[in-house]
């Protein structure tokens, strides 16, 4: 079973209403509505995932976080059949985050929204996470983009971790 684009899978609303249009179009026009507002928004992408038996379900959030008013997300979820290590699911993840954030930069460019990556791996060596720490970082970063992991990455390690 192979996993679809996170750019092209179905994406929803935390209450389960489907987003019908691509995403890009959808956070240009969620961009839109909350600078009318006048929300100051800032956006963070993360992926968790969790091991169902054979199964590997996949959780990819945008969080966009009105800065001091809370915040709302779009998720999606894929799932694979691929048996994977510990490290390789971690950098799966890491990968997905950034196939989005990529792909909606052009957005993100147009309102001078900021972005930051998130990754589910800890920065405490102590924890088995750890083993893709320097990977990742240096994934998200080459790629451009601002990078956070735990305990300061709530995307991953929360919103997606609560939807996956």
């Amino acid at each position: 079973m192979q996993m679809e684009s996170v750019i092209t899978s179905k994406w929803r609303r935390l209450n389960g209403n489907r987003i019908d249009m691509p995403v890009a179009e959808a956070l240009e026009q969620a961009l839109i509505a909350e600078r009318e507002l006048g929300n100051q928004i800032k956006v963070c992408i993360g992926t968790d995932s969790q091991v169902y038996g054979t199964e590997t379900e996949f959780a990819t959030v945008i969080v966009l976080l009105r800065k001091g008013r809370g915040g709302f997300m779009f998720i999606s979820n894929d799932r694979s059949k691929q048996k994977m290590s510990l490290k390789e699911r971690l950098l799966l993840e890491v990968s997905r985050s950034i196939e989005i954030a990529y792909h909606l930069c052009p957005v993100f460019d147009k309102y001078g929204t900021e972005l930051e990556v998130h990754a589910d791996i800890n920065t405490n060596p102590r924890f088995g996470s750890n083993t893709a720490l320097s990977e990742a970082m240096g994934y998200i970063l080459s790629m451009g983009f601002t990078f956070k992991g735990k305990p300061d990455a709530p995307a991953a390690s929360c919103c997606a971790n609560y939807v996956v």
